[in-house]
């Protein structure tokens, strides 16, 4: 096989801890051959095919110079995406217009002949923070809404309350309001922007403190791990991202019925990998975008992550 990565550059890749490394190097072990590209090497001309300007790449096993590109100039190689065996979109969020662009060239690229994992259309229809609401026995209680006058209403029936942007990534934005609700109405028209943008209001579960559960879908199947991110130090938020410890353990009973009912219907819709975002019994996103949490997992429980993924990958390429 031949993988194109629509990825992040790779000089950003800290490969300790990058899934789409470790993705990369599993398909490199097997002896399939990796290239790479930004979302803005990607071209579609009147009359033609959709095309990416990309490199094929080499790891190397030294973490200092971790790849190196085949074609030994370093050159750009123009090619349609149909001519890969998949391409798998790893572009991390945000999800903004050019994101969303980006899925319409990736899905004209479909109709062409490519593979794409995760499904272009699975991408859009499926925001990472909204999709929660499809699975409402799985959520605790949640409201999205423009209306300051809604979020007070529902603080004035949960008295401890998280909001969010729904467009945020990493835990960037979240805001915590207790039963005093202090600075409700400043956080109010800071999320909302005076009612031109949607919020997400979440009753706050105190299970946090045992962890946000990362709980991984691959190919419909849960992983048997998840990664509990443990807050630290004071914060609310458990993302690894500012300053959450992660810890690998076995699913719950909780945790595997989540993954059962909720992967094959994703699994279904072209959503080859998720990261089912769980704390205590309640779903609280459903990340589709660029899941993460493959080298924690692993490196702590032995748990063979990117293989799986690459299991259900080449399955998935060698289906109809």
């Amino acid at each position: 096989m031949h993988i194109l990565f629509v990825a992040d550059p790779l000089a950003s890749f800290k490969i300790h801890k990058d899934t789409t490394f470790s993705m990369m190097r599993e398909l490199q072990k097997r002896g399939h051959r990796v290239s790479a590209c930004e979302v803005v090497d990607i071209a579609w001309e009147r009359g033609g095919l959709v095309t990416a300007a990309a490199r094929e790449i080499r790891l190397t096993g030294d973490p200092a110079v971790w790849f190196t590109v085949v074609d030994g100039e370093g050159r750009l190689q123009r090619a349609a995406l149909k001519d890969y065996t998949a391409v798998v979109m790893r572009k991390d969020p945000p999800f903004d217009s050019e994101y969303f662009y980006a899925t319409h060239l990736l899905e004209q690229a479909e109709r062409e002949g490519a593979r794409v994992f995760n499904a272009p259309h699975a991408l859009r229809d499926h925001p990472e923070k909204l999709a929660i609401m499809e699975f409402a026995q799985f959520c605790g209680p949640t409201l999205v809404t423009r209306s300051a006058a809604d979020i007070r209403r529902f603080h004035a029936e949960h008295r401890d309350i998280i909001l969010k942007p729904l467009d945020g990534m990493g835990g960037a934005g979240i805001f915590r309001v207790r039963e005093d609700g202090l600075n409700l109405g400043s956080i109010t028209e800071t999320l909302n922007r005076d009612g031109a943008q949607s919020v997400m209001v979440q009753k706050f579960l105190p299970a946090i403190a045992q962890g946000d559960k990362r709980v991984l879908l691959i190919g419909g199947v849960p992983v048997p791990y998840c990664l509990a991110r443990i807050p630290q130090g004071g914060e609310v938020r458990g993302n690894l991202a500012v300053g959450g410890k992660g810890v690998a353990q076995p699913l719950s009973a909780r945790d595997r019925e989540i993954g059962e009912a909720l992967g094959p219907v994703l699994a279904a819709r072209g959503l080859l990998l998720v990261g089912v975002d769980v704390i205590g019994d309640n779903v609280t996103e459903i990340n589709v975008t660029s899941p993460t949490c493959f080298q924690e997992i692993s490196d702590q429980t032995g748990f063979d992550v990117p293989a799986m993924f690459v299991n259900a990958l080449e399955s998935a390429v060698c289906s109809p």
